[in-house]
């Protein structure tokens, strides 16, 4: 319903409040975040990817990013693409997930996780661990590379699981740049590391390959956060770096997925920037080393 006022020169809606319309910066702002919710929404309906509940302004940018790889200069232009074309999706998809790793990244946390874990993990008869957002696998290699050192690799299994197929066909094959392994190196002395860290892998030429028997006790599989539901009961879960990319709502479904699945005095390590603060599951938890973000599950 309009009224039609004198002199006005048109109709103005009757529910008008007297505010101004909104400004062009705030209505190109909102017609975006209609988009993405839009495009987030056909990925999810048609692909299972859910996205729908990570941190806004991480995901639009993500977004942006995979608007200029397709060539288009609208996020609604995204959806018929990747709704007919799954090979855009593939691609989309590139942009979107976030495969930020290193081997002994923070090496701080795997020095302290060595003297005040591996402690506890010497008195289980088997040892479980979850590696959740594993992206190309270079944590889970520094994983079995101090389990191996602290003689505890032989009876752990470690489940590494990560949203997005194509990181886990690299974390199996093992093969990373040559230019890396300065850096890693020192990582892994910083991380207490015991032996030559190249005694580890063979190069060849500008890559390495990572000797296969790192791998002998490693399970990689998809999984998302978002959506899926615990597989196990872990003595040891990492998810490192991933809750930051979610919302509260998100945030919080994956922290209870993660207290159901840590057996009793169980190991929980979060990222430098992640807290186990201010949520439904804190009092659950004591701090094992609250500067390195390792914590155990007390009840």
């Amino acid at each position: 319903m309009a009224v039609h006022v004198e002199g006005g020169g048109g109709l103005i809606p009757a529910n008008w409040n007297g505010d101004p319309e909104p400004s062009g910066t705030a209505a190109a702002e909102g017609r975006e975040k209609l988009e993405i919710e839009l495009l987030l929404e056909a990925i999810y309906r048609a692909y299972g990817y859910d996205f729908r509940n990570y941190a806004y302004d991480s995901i639009r940018r993500r977004i942006r990013h995979g608007m200029q790889t397709l060539g288009e200069s609208s996020v609604s232009a995204l959806i018929p693409r990747i709704l007919h074309e799954p090979e855009q999706m593939r691609r989309l998809l590139q942009s979107l997930v976030i495969n930020v790793t290193e081997m002994f990244r923070d090496p701080s946390m795997f020095k302290a996780f060595r003297e005040k874990v591996v402690p506890f993990l010497h008195t289980y008869p088997h040892i479980r661990i979850w590696h959740a957002g594993c992206s190309t696998g270079e944590e889970v290699l520094s994983m079995a590379i101090l389990l191996e050192e602290e003689g505890l690799y032989d009876k752990a299994r470690i489940y590494a699981t990560d949203i997005d197929e194509r990181a886990l066909e690299k974390a199996r094959a093992g093969i990373y740049p040559l230019r890396n392994m300065k850096l890693y190196t020192q990582n892994y002395i910083r991380a207490g590391g015991t032996r030559e860290f190249s005694d580890y892998y063979t190069a060849d030429r500008d890559a390495v390959k990572f000797h296969s028997s790192l791998q002998r006790n490693v399970m990689y599989a998809r999984h998302n956060l978002a959506t899926d539901q615990s597989f196990n009961e872990f003595n040891v879960i990492l998810c490192r770096n991933v809750l930051i990319y979610f919302d509260r709502k998100l945030q919080n479904r994956a922290r209870r997925l993660f207290h159901e699945s840590l057996a009793m005095f169980g190991v929980l390590a979060l990222g430098s920037r992640e807290t186990i603060r201010h949520n439904d599951y804190s009092e659950c938890y004591e701090a094992i080393d609250d500067g390195e973000k390792l914590y155990r599950r007390m009840r």
